[in-house]
């Protein structure tokens, strides 16, 4: 199980999509429960992965070292802005798994939403951290907004040779629609189908591209077996360690009353897992398979009603038929042996990689 621990609600940025971190009493900038509880939680688990998250959990630098230095069984995991990264010793690095580095593509649209010079600290972090001796999975993780191009973004990251996998996901989950949204998905769409025929076209030249939305969507393919509803595995095989206790089935929905499933210390919370599911008009849906019903809390939630639900629905479809239309070529790309199927088959464990944006 994948086990999204806050390490404090603060935040050191105050990007325009998200408006910086949680007040202290909607989530405490330090834990509040005793490290025992987490640490019990986890040994009951045979398999668990820990993410850290906050805020920006490089801000409690303290309680990751507490955290990997007793939970010796875990796989770790980071979403960080990583403007912070020299906060943890390079020991601990070489530890992790996979480290998100939130990014949002070009420098001059990284830099309109997240600050001026966050681009360039970014990818001074992630050059050190290879420095450091990380061997794991490096991920760009970006939030596509007004001012993004699927398609340049995208590939520009890719191009930097810097990241492993690049995953992105959409601003439509928290914030209000923005004026032209409608035109946004036109272009969006039209991206991803120019995104598409660039990795097809590079994987029929034996080079294969991580771009993290692409495979998600391509491994049901490959399988034959339908994507976990929700894809993120909210409240069935992921959860959320809040620092005031909480055990939360989304790390989005840190105030919403239906998504507290209980409290670290009580391992009753674990009864809880699965009851709170994907429904109508998802299950109904012949995308299902695929996108796994895309997001619990948007399902939850649908802040912009049933039609605007169905119109980012509409976006995820688009990525879906790309890359069925694709299959042709990664049939063929296998069978030439220009690539290995363990090669496409991402994520390999649940690292927060959600695969839908």
């Amino acid at each position: 199980m994948l086990y999204i621990v806050f390490t404090t609600g603060a935040c050191n940025l105050k990007c325009s999509y998200c408006g910086g971190g949680f007040p202290e009493y909607k989530v405490p900038s330090r834990p509040r429960y005793p490290l025992k509880a987490l640490l019990e939680a986890l040994a009951e688990d045979p398999e668990p992965v820990v993410a850290f998250y906050g805020g920006e959990p490089l801000l409690n630098p303290e309680f990751i070292e507490e955290v990997m230095d007793e939970a010796r069984q875990a796989r770790f995991v980071v979403q960080t802005n990583a403007t912070l990264v020299e906060a943890l010793p390079a020991k601990y690095w070489r530890r992790f798994d996979a480290a998100l580095l939130s990014i949002d593509g070009r420098r001059e649209v990284t830099d309109a939403y997240r600050g001026r010079g966050v681009y360039d600290k970014v990818l001074e972090a992630a050059r050190l951290l290879r420095s450091m001796g990380f061997k794991g999975d490096l991920v760009a993780r970006m939030t596509l907004s007004k001012l993004s191009d699927v398609y340049l973004d995208v590939v520009h990251l890719l191009e930097l040779g810097l990241f492993d996998h690049v995953h992105w996901q959409l601003d439509v989950v928290w914030s209000p629609r923005w004026p032209g949204f409608e035109e946004w998905c036109r272009r969006y769409v039209h991206g991803l189908s120019r995104l598409m025929e660039f990795w097809a076209e590079e994987l029929e030249s034996g080079r294969l591209h991580g771009v993290a939305p692409i495979l998600g969507v391509l491994k049901p393919f490959l399988t034959g077996e339908p994507l976990e509803p929700p894809p993120c595995g909210a409240g069935r095989s992921a959860v959320a360690v809040s620092t005031d206790g909480r055990v939360l089935a989304c790390p989005i929905a840190v105030e919403e009353g239906w998504a507290t499933l209980g409290w670290v210390w009580d391992p009753s919370w674990r009864r809880s897992l699965g009851k709170l599911s994907i429904g109508e008009p998802c299950i109904s849906c012949s995308y299902y398979a695929w996108c796994g019903g895309r997001c619990l809390y948007a399902y939850v939630e649908q802040l912009w009603g049933l039609e605007g639900f169905r119109q980012v629905c509409r976006l995820t479809t688009w990525l879906i038929d790309e890359v069925r239309r694709a299959l042709p070529v990664v049939n063929e790309a296998l069978s030439r042996g220009l690539v290995a199927l363990d090669a496409l088959l991402y994520p390999n464990f649940n690292n927060t990689v959600e695969v839908i944006p």
